[in-house]
């Protein structure tokens, strides 16, 4: 039997949650708007001024359940971590696959061989469904230039050439994003790769899924007991949650980049969900942020064939499954990681 819990979301200014013995109480302007039984819940994410009382922050530490603050905007802040969870033996055998070059290139090579092929199916995708010529063309073009990339992360033998490869796909990929757009072109074209802040709304849209889907990410691993900032592909810096962002290359472009072009090609969301603030930054509106969360908890709910473990997963427990191959390819149960491909 699968279950997936949600993530509560709170993005209104001054609300207060509590805790009512096993209950989590939502409180806007000292009225109850929520309540629920806190078993329900996998997450609780927070934007801006939402206060949570002690009590309630010691009980998801206890519980291991995620907990999130976000700026009003989406950027990240900061997570509770509670008590380690795991056998500290399989840390320390991703520690030591870390010091061995071919164990990091192994692992590394897969979870980029994952992302272009997911990329790569999401290119032909667009392609089949796109009614101009040119829009066809450039996205097939991207598309054989992720099937050479594929190919060459099997020969390779060396971590930063992978990422070379990975690098080449990737700036093929968001130079042909906006052949996908069907709406809005004109707002929603993608010219260049913008974070901190975002400069137009597509970038907004990217960086604040991204966040969602890297906060998962992390959660999946201390979950399963590995070490999120202890990652092969992505290059150790600290603060940075390395592994957490190696599992999500496989889940960017068939979790997060469909969702913010479905929402863009079906309208859901328009040039009037974003307003720019000081400095120039685009960000969503409270509206908007609405919209793609509400999008996103029902993403996460569509059950996918997974081709390692055969059987159908949530696609919101995802990056906890991959989290479990990794750990059993670290603990030697099996000779290599299996990347996720969406089919």
């Amino acid at each position: 039997m699968k279950q997936i819990l949600n993530t509560l979301y709170v993005q209104t200014q001054g609300a207060y949650l509590r805790l009512d013995h096993d209950t989590l109480q939502v409180e806007i302007e000292k009225q109850k708007a929520l309540q629920m039984p806190l078993h329900h819940l996998g997450g609780i994410t927070v934007f801006g001024n939402v206060l949570l009382s002690p009590f309630l922050i010691h009980r998801c530490a206890e519980d291991g359940r995620s907990l999130v603050w976000l700026t009003e905007y989406g950027r990240f802040k900061g997570r509770l971590a509670g008590n380690t969870t795991g056998n500290v033996l399989l840390r320390r055998s991703q520690h030591e696959a870390l010091n061995q070059a071919a164990a990091t290139l192994d692992i590394a090579r897969y979870v980029v061989a994952g992302k272009l092929q997911n990329t790569r199916n999401v290119l032909m995708r667009a392609a089949r469904e796109a009614k101009a010529e040119c829009d066809r063309s450039q996205l097939a073009q991207a598309a054989a230039t992720h099937a050479e990339a594929i190919r060459n992360t099997e020969k390779v033998a060396d971590l930063d050439k992978l990422r070379g490869i990975e690098g080449y796909a990737a700036k093929a990929y968001f130079g042909a994003f906006t052949a996908m757009v069907r709406q809005n072109r004109d707002v929603f074209a993608f010219t260049a790769r913008s974070r901190r802040p975002p400069k137009d709304p597509i970038n907004a849209l990217l960086s604040f899924v991204y966040t969602l889907l890297v906060s998962e990410c992390v959660a999946a691993c201390e979950g399963v007991g590995l070490d999120p900032q202890m990652g092969y592909l992505h290059a150790l810096r600290p603060g940075r949650p390395a592994l957490a962002l190696d599992l999500m290359e496989e889940l960017r472009a068939p979790l997060g980049d469909r969702l913010v072009l479905t929402l863009i090609n079906r309208g859901q969301l328009t040039p009037e969900d974003f307003i720019e603030r000081p400095g120039g930054a685009i960000h969503l509106t409270k509206e908007g942020r609405a919209t793609l969360l509400a999008a996103y908890q029902k993403r996460k709910q569509e059950e996918v064939f997974h081709t390692v473990i055969d059987a159908k997963v949530p696609l919101g427990l995802m990056s906890h499954t991959q989290a479990r191959l990794l750990a059993r390819h670290l603990r030697g149960d099996v000779p290599t990681y299996q990347p996720f491909i969406l089919r």
